[in-house]
């Protein structure tokens, strides 16, 4: 083999100089716990090269784990055989790669470590077998005549047996013992002639001798040749070692099974470290929970029960208004916390024989195998939930805390991963979005809503670039006379697989990806040239158009220089644009908007309240506001007009507006008798189906022509 390791093809000056310094402090680690035939300067050299290999596969954008096991592969090569060497080198790699290592995505270092091991134990065996079987071939040249009960020797094969680092045991095919070398004596605390009066089956678990009696039975057959099994077994003070065993059958000059040989090399050390590294890169290191990486081992042995009726469930859980804690109190306060949640949930949960994980931040799973449905991941969301709201004491805060959990229980047949944390993580957000401090149970039917609303989302950008947005107007009427004063601009989308959709579907979506920006800008843009059109071909008409402003677009630092572009560009007159702005807009925020209305009122355009009634309704606050009108919401006209109970407080609010010289537009106005009652309330203006429902600019042009 060639010991020397691939260039490590450190990256930068950086990378370059912590290389070095790892190197000096490896070779200051391992130096002297094995024979190595390099003076100091050539094994720090050896190793520079491989801490660069390390560096570099810290930091690469993919992890690849073969680098770390190469790693461990160069360490055998270089004759760094002894426990001590590997174990000295995970400790400085562990000391001095934890830097690198929090720079680096995802939990790499201890991946990194475990790959070193991986490969070093891998390479010690095969260098253990073939050392093996140079023994075995010495046995198969000395071995005696069939009829020997004990087993006589060349010089050679005396010489390999007695000396051999590992233990080496020779037994008749069913077990018992027949020679036992000195490594085997000193392994296992007995004589040689205790090992003689014994047989192999005496040292193992009792639950073990059925397997090794069965693997012996094939021996004997002669129905294989040899076997290799990591194995624990019981010394003569009762401790446990851990061995790699490798078992080969001796045939006689007749090719009958006559003798096993087993080569028993202690590995207790190696297996020891090996589990550590596996409990580390498979648990949390804050919560000692299992980790997101057990978690998916266990749900892909779930997910592979082949019975028919097989059934999983999971309890998605996360903390609500972590982040207000960390932020407010400090990460470590944070951490204090998540450590008592953690602890709350293996205390109340784990201990049913549920799986309890922290998946990330203050995320936790428990995951049901054999789930019994809807009813028992109920139970469980309570009980994690209650456990949650218990006040935790930290240090001088006394923190009560609450959690939102999504549940969702689905057949194993036909259930990917991928599927199933999709659906929790779905439902987590239901729960968040219904209030907090519950559970929800996951909705089939609700979850092909949020699908489509997401493949809606995602289709808006694409939509808006492809010019699939266009603008009908719906005529506004003044109720006293009849005729056209002016129109209100309402968005559409042309879908091409939908239809026509209106703004009641996709708004509140390009509200919440902030399209709504975009999207209202060609609005206001297409709706100004439009008007600036009738306003030509109708110059005896001063029609007013109004166009919805959504609560996002309100506080666009840009809306201003946008509107006054847009008037700009067309030509319009501000005096004849409307902008329609929701009382949440307009009433529930800070400073800003009553900022902008300000701004905007100084251009000249007008400005109303639109769904008025619907929100805060505080007309004492209009005062201080620069808006022109209100717009009532349709609830409070009835089929046949106001509601009995409505009718006072219609009248108040038109009286109200009107003292503070506010036009009062009625909407979804459908039939005469409305219209009647709504004049006889004082209403200025109305829009409905009576008047016509939103049409095409053609529509409007043949209303303007009459």
């Amino acid at each position: 083999m060639n010991v020397r390791p691939a260039q490590a093809g450190a990256s930068g000056t950086g990378q370059r100089d912590r290389a070095d310094l790892l190197a000096e402090a490896w070779t200051g680690a391992v130096i002297g716990t094995s024979y190595v035939s390099m003076s100091r300067e050539d094994m720090r050299a050896y190793l520079r090269e491989l801490a660069g290999r390390l560096l570099t596969a810290l930091a690469a954008p993919e992890f690849d784990p073969a680098a770390a096991r190469v790693v461990g592969e160069s360490l055998v090569a270089a004759h760094f055989t002894q426990p001590a060497s590997l174990g000295q080198t995970l400790a400085v790699l562990e000391e001095h790669l934890a830097g690198a290592a929090g720079r680096a995505p995802g939990d790499r270092l201890g991946r990194l470590l475990a790959g070193i091991a991986i490969g070093y134990a891998g390479a010690l065996r095969e260098r253990t077998l073939t050392e093996q079987e140079g023994i075995i071939a010495a046995a198969l040249e000395a071995r005696d005549d069939a009829e020997s009960a004990r087993w006589t020797s060349e010089a050679r094969f005396a010489a390999l047996f007695a000396e051999a680092a590992i233990g080496i045991a020779i037994s008749t095919v069913d077990g018992q013992i027949v020679e036992v070398n000195r490594a085997m004596c000193d392994m296992f605390g007995y004589t040689a002639e205790e090992f003689r009066r014994r047989s192999a089956t005496d040292f193992v678990h009792p639950e073990q001798v059925p397997e090794m009696l069965a693997r012996l039975g094939q021996l004997a057959a002669g129905e294989r040749e040899h076997y290799r099994v990591e194995v624990p077994y019981y010394r003569r003070d009762g401790s446990v070692i851990w061995t790699d065993l490798v078992v080969s059958l001796i045939r006689d000059r007749a090719g009958e099974p006559s003798f096993a040989v087993a080569m028993i090399e202690d590995i207790t050390e190696r297996y020891l470290l090996q589990t550590r590294l596996r409990y580390q890169a498979l648990h949390d290191p804050l919560t000692e929970l299992p980790n997101r990486t057990l978690f998916y081992e266990r749900l892909a042995e779930v997910l592979a029960d082949e019975r028919p009726d097989a059934r999983v469930g999971l309890c998605y859980l996360d903390v609500d208004g972590f982040k207000a804690i960390n932020d407010s109190l400090g990460h470590d306060v944070g951490d204090q916390l998540l450590r008592a949640v953690a602890g709350r949930l293996a205390r109340r949960v784990a201990q049913d024989g549920h799986l309890v994980a922290r998946m990330g931040g203050d995320e936790f799973v428990v995951l049901v195998a054999d789930c019994t449905g809807t009813g028992q991941l109920a139970r469980i969301a309570e009980a994690a939930l209650h456990a949650v709201r218990d006040p935790v004491r930290l240090g001088d805060h006394a923190i009560s805390v609450s959690a939102s959990a999504g549940v969702v229980a689905q057949p194993v047949a036909g259930t990917t991963a991928a599927e199933l944390m999709k659906a929790a993580d779905t439902t987590l957000y239901w729960a968040k979005a219904d209030g907090r401090d519950r559970w929800a149970a996951f909705d089939a039917a609700r979850h092909a809503l949020d699908v489509d609303r997401y493949a809606l989302s995602a289709a808006l950008p694409g939509a808006l670039a492809r010019g699939e947005f266009f603008v009908e107007y719906q005529p506004l009427v003044r109720l006293s006379g009849g005729e056209l004063v002016g129109v209100e601009a309402l968005v559409r989308w042309r879908h091409p697989e939908r239809g026509v959709l209106g703004p009641d579907v996709f708004v509140a979506l390009a509200e919440e990806t902030g399209l709504v920006v975009g999207l209202g800008s060609w609005v206001l843009a297409e709706a100004c040239r439009q008007a600036a059109r009738w306003r030509d071909r109708y110059p005896d008409r001063e029609l007013l158009v109004s166009v919805n402003l959504a609560p996002r677009q309100l506080s666009d630092p840009e809306l201003l220089a946008s509107v006054r572009e847009v008037l700009a560009d067309s030509g319009l007159p501000p005096g004849t644009l409307q902008l329609e702005l929701t009382e949440h807009a307009v009433m529930g925020s800070g400073s800003g908007p009553p900022r902008t209305l300000h701004e905007l009122a100084g251009l000249g355009v007008r400005l109303a309240i639109d769904d008025f009634g619907t929100g805060y309704s505080n007309l004492a606050y209009l005062r201080n506001l620069p808006v022109h009108g209100l717009k009532l919401a349709g609830s409070f006209v009835g089929p046949t007009g106001a509601d009995p109970i409505d009718v006072p407080i219609v009248g108040a609010v038109v009286g109200l507006a009107h003292a503070l010289g506010l036009r009062v537009t009625a909407e979804e106005v459908e039939t005469e008798e409305q219209a009647a009652a709504l004049l006889a309330l004082g209403c200025d203006l109305a829009q409905g189906y009576h008047y016509a429902p939103p049409v095409p600019a053609a529509r409007i042009d043949a209303l303007l022509s009459r």
